[in-house]
């Protein structure tokens, strides 16, 4: 590492970052670190061919990505796919805690069938420019452990290669569970459509999206929105959205002891009742009655 550029994002011509490798013989960056209000990394859009991983600590901040700004708090996770334009942002002044590992995806490259099978798929999918751990995914916490782990091997490259692939894993899980990586339909553009909603969802779900919303994320109009959906789930964008949200209610009545005004807070719902009404009806029994049936709760 070059210390008289740390700090700083230095660019080349095309705008790229060159990013400040720990050591010249690996291409990697790991860094114990932190963000408040205008520090010199703050909100200076830039890509790189390498990949990005950032856990917050302590704090919250967020990223832009490609114009989107997620949201991070303490324990959340966000991947930053290859050639991404992106930039941290701190919030409401809050001084954030976090580590993060830039790496050349090259240091995955072991040989060619693993290219194919577990980084092109990923590296080059344009529905993938980032992945959100979030606390209340089920790897989340996984993703979490490793980067803590990453800051004493900074200067391994054997031990940063092992555990980028087990990160990598991770990212291929999440990748899947969101309908990412079948290669079968990568022809129809109807599947890439309804996998790009889907994806928006899934990220989005906690927040109050439209119809309108969904539609745009896949790049169509409201009409063959719904038509694929049908097509594909046999139900409508917005009851699919309902029902993805009743699952991460009952996910969270299992898995945690948060109360129901919280819950509601975290899945997108506009208050208690409605809530309540609409899981009764899926679930054939009142919130508080489906947490008397899971006693063994652990709590977070």
């Amino acid at each position: 590492m070059k210390r008289e550029l740390m700090g700083f994002i230095v660019k080349r011509e095309d705008g790229s970052e060159q990013v400040n490798y720990d050591d010249d013989s690996f291409p990697s960056y790991i860094f114990d670190g932190w963000i408040k209000p205008n520090v010199t990394w703050e909100k200076v859009p830039h890509f790189h061919e390498d990949i990005e991983l950032l856990s917050v600590k302590t704090g919250k901040m967020a990223y832009s990505v490609n114009g989107q700004l997620i949201e991070l708090h303490a324990g959340d996770t966000i991947f930053v796919n290859s050639n991404q334009i992106h930039y941290s942002v701190t919030l409401d002044n809050v001084t954030a805690t976090y580590v993060i590992c830039i790496v050349n995806p090259s240091i995955l490259k072991s040989s060619v069938a693993v290219e194919l099978q577990a980084l092109l798929p990923i590296l080059n999918n344009p529905n993938i420019s980032y992945l959100r751990f979030r606390n209340i995914h089920e790897n989340t916490l996984n993703m979490y452990k490793l980067m803590m782990t990453l800051p004493d091997v900074r200067h391994d490259p054997f031990q940063i290669t092992k555990k980028l692939f087990d990160i990598w894993e991770i990212i291929m899980m999440q990748s899947k569970s969101y309908g990412m990586l079948n290669d079968d339909s990568q022809s129809d553009t109807h599947t890439k459509s309804f996998k790009a909603m889907m994806f928006y969802i899934q990220q989005n779900y906690k927040f109050q999206i439209s119809l309108e919303d969904i539609a745009a994320s896949g790049s169509i109009s409201k009409s063959l929105c719904n038509k694929i959906f049908h097509k594909y789930v046999g139900d409508s964008p917005v009851n699919y959205l309902l029902n993805y949200r009743l699952k991460k209610v009952a996910e969270l009545l299992r898995t945690t002891t948060l109360p129901l005004s919280e819950i509601v807070n975290m899945t997108g719902f506009n208050g208690t009742s409605y809530m309540s009404e609409m899981f009764k009806k899926a679930f054939e029994m009142s919130p508080r009655d489906y947490r008397k049936t899971r006693p063994n709760i652990n709590p977070e």
